[in-house]
């Protein structure tokens, strides 16, 4: 079955191919739309993280070297990440995933809950920011309403918003894009309706945060969660917030450790080679703008000098270069006969949620693998999204976009699910 090819576009803006230098991973050949279940490393977050175990490294303090150098980590990734998450260094909470931190948050909020409380969740999030406040919510004996989804397009249903947040409601936990199905829904709105009635708003970024600059203001969030490793990072969680709306939470201690915040939420002894290799990425997405640029030269980093403001710029490139190939890959999907397209918000990220009618995803999946494209199958932990959309798979096949992401990739994705497809046996 062949593919209708458009004419090439050249990113004349974004050299794809001097980014995926950065990456040692890229030299498989495999084109990978996994991302949002994580991307790929560029050279220089791991680089952070062996220099750091290899130094001179030990408890934190301020009278050795090895003492300074941890101190210095976790001094840096709060820097980094306030920059990243557009919260103060004293609200920026590190955590070994965006799930454990927010069941360790719920745990603790969940203290202030009893009968005659509620708390909103929705059917666009992951579980990760569904369950931890479901099961704290019945624990604490609370009532828990929820905001639905439009299945036909994925949107969030607002008309749900004046049944589900009411006087009595204490928290509305809300995804800022669906990992599933890209969706962005309008957080700020149902902020609003949230702060209206004195609640709280707890915003799953983890997807989000890979595709856009997060801004709490904007947004309208109190607490935002994120995960690294989804935007190039390694595996860990960061929780932003205001730090005098963490003081006023309580989570469980052991009675030595320090009720300091941000350190009141953080257990254990922090993992200072992670903290490294979190602070590296977002230093790397920061350069992406001149790292991609196809005449470094011609860039001005001076421009821009407060990491923050190129955080910004390196953002908006990626955007237009993830763009232009989610439009071909939207296309190329819309002429092969047998594929339903679930991504149809009308803002979302640079990720497709696709089924195929009489076929098995799984086996979509595996056929693609053996033509090195990681397009894997499943439900991704968007259980009630999941269910919400109907889908009669045991899970739809997603196709994400990363910065690294080429035409190439995209064309060989295509090919390789038409012939699939042509491949009745």
């Amino acid at each position: 079955m062949g593919i209708p090819r458009l004419p090439r576009v050249p990113h004349t803006s974004y050299d794809v191919a001097a980014l995926r230098d950065h990456f040692p991973s890229l030299a498989s050949g495999i084109a990978h739309f996994d991302g949002p279940g994580g991307t790929q490393t560029p050279r220089e977050v791991a680089e952070a993280i062996a220099a750091t175990l290899t130094a001179p490294l030990s408890n934190r303090g301020t009278v050795g070297r090895s003492e300074r150098n941890a101190d210095a980590a976790v001094a840096a990734f709060r820097s980094a990440y306030a920059d990243f998450l557009g919260f103060p260094a004293e609200g920026i909470v590190y955590g070994r995933s965006a799930t454990a931190l927010t069941y360790d948050l719920s745990r603790a909020i969940a203290k202030t809950w009893g009968p005659g409380d509620e708390v909103v969740v929705s059917r666009l999030d992951h579980d990760g920011n569904v369950r931890p406040w479901v099961q704290a919510a019945e624990s604490a004996g609370a009532t828990v309403r929820w905001l639905d989804i439009v299945p036909e397009t994925g949107e969030l249903d607002l008309e749900t918003l004046t049944s589900a947040i009411t006087p009595a409601t204490r928290l509305v936990a809300v995804t800022a894009a669906s990992n599933l199905i890209g969706t962005i829904p309008p957080v700020r709105t149902v902020a609003d309706a949230a702060h209206a009635v004195g609640a709280l708003v707890y915003v799953d970024a983890v997807h989000f945060a890979a595709h856009e600059l997060v801004d709490p203001v904007a947004l309208g969030a109190d607490l935002v969660v994120c995960s690294p490793y989804k935007f190039l990072g390694p595996h860990c969680g960061v929780l932003g917030a205001d730090p005098v709306l963490l003081e006023t939470f309580w989570p469980d201690k052991l009675l030595p450790s320090t009720t300091v915040v941000p350190e009141r939420y953080e257990l254990g002894t922090l993992p200072y080679e992670t903290l490294a290799g979190a602070t590296a990425a977002v230093d790397f997405l920061a350069s992406v703008d001149i790292l991609a640029a196809v005449d470094p030269a011609q860039v001005d980093p001076g421009e821009a000098s407060d990491r923050r403001e190129r955080l910004g710029r390196s953002f908006a490139a990626i955007d237009a270069h993830e763009g232009a190939l989610r439009a071909r890959l939207e296309s190329g999907l819309a002429s092969l006969p047998g594929v339903l397209v679930h991504s149809r918000a009308a803002r979302r990220t640079p990720t497709l949620l696709v089924s195929l009618p009489g076929r098995r995803c799984r086996d979509a999946y595996e056929f693609l693998a053996t033509r090195d494209v990681l397009a894997p199958a499943g439900q991704f932990y968007a259980y009630e999204p999941y269910r919400r959309l109907g889908i009669d798979d045991e899970g739809g096949l997603r196709l994400g976009l990363a910065p690294y992401s080429t035409e190439d990739d995209v064309e060989r994705a295509l090919a390789a699910l038409a012939d699939f497809l042509a491949d009745e046996a």
